[in-house]
């Protein structure tokens, strides 16, 4: 089963390494490959809790809007295509 990590404990296990606690003790304890915390580290070092939850909007609202912007792109083609057809 995968496990989810809220940002909160994320940024808690990256300011613990930063305090000097070793990378494999902290993975151990939560369970995680050093990868997946090599991975959090890139992505979450100098945040705080609150930066980090309004990363996590932004790519939510980035996603939705690369949809949209897909959705009317095909749309237009289909348009273009009914169109461009001679009767």
């Amino acid at each position: 089963m995968k496990k989810r990590y809220s940002e909160e404990q994320i940024i808690k296990a990256i300011k613990e390494h930063e305090a000097g606690a070793k990378v494999e003790d902290i993975c151990r304890r939560l369970g995680i490959s050093n990868g997946t915390f090599y991975n959090w580290r890139s992505k979450y070092t100098g945040m705080e809790v609150n930066e980090a939850k309004r990363l996590r909007e932004l790519e939510a609202e980035n996603t939705k809007l690369k949809k949209l912007l897909a959705e009317k792109m095909l749309e237009t083609e289909a348009l273009k295509d009914v169109v461009s057809k001679k009767w």
